[in-house]
């Protein structure tokens, strides 16, 4: 008895009975996550291939690239986002697509420091922005469905 009781109080104290534990056990966000992340590798193609070609066939330095690349991008990846991954939390496009704006730009900032501490270490700038974009990914998810996909009920 004293043991169930210990477990049902770790339970309700710790990650399982956190507002986060509880949206673990949720399907549905396992389900927005996935997408989130299909949406993502359309917008990481998207991305990567426009920063190459803004790279090479533009000769732009690797920071305007990848700003101009992001542009590209997010138009991409809010459109299939707002569509699709989140299109039963859609409230008002300019509301939603500012708020997707602001995650963004906070994801571009801290893609463009990784990247240029990337080149700076040395890794050229194509497979730095690759690894760039990887790392943010996380932040970008938590900020775009705690945020600019959020409903208020």
């Amino acid at each position: 008895m004293i043991d169930r009781a210990r477990a049902a109080l770790t339970a309700e104290t710790g990650l399982a009975g956190s507002r986060a534990g509880r949206a673990l056990r949720r399907p549905t966000n396992w389900w927005q996550l996935g997408k989130f992340c299909a949406v993502g590798a359309s917008g990481y193609v998207v991305n990567l291939t426009v920063y190459a070609l803004l790279l090479r066939a533009a000769g732009l330095h690797y920071v305007p690239a990848a700003i101009g690349s992001f542009l590209v991008a997010v138009t991409n990846n809010y459109t299939w986002n707002r569509l699709w991954t989140f299109r039963n939390d859609r409230g008002h496009v300019a509301y939603q697509g500012a708020r997707f704006l602001v995650v963004s730009l906070v994801a571009l900032g801290a893609n463009l420091l990784v990247l240029t501490g990337l080149v700076a270490a040395g890794l050229s700038p194509l497979p730095a922005q690759a690894l760039a974009i990887v790392l943010v990914t996380p932040l970008n998810f938590a900020g775009n469905k705690l945020w600019s996909f959020r409903l208020r009920r």
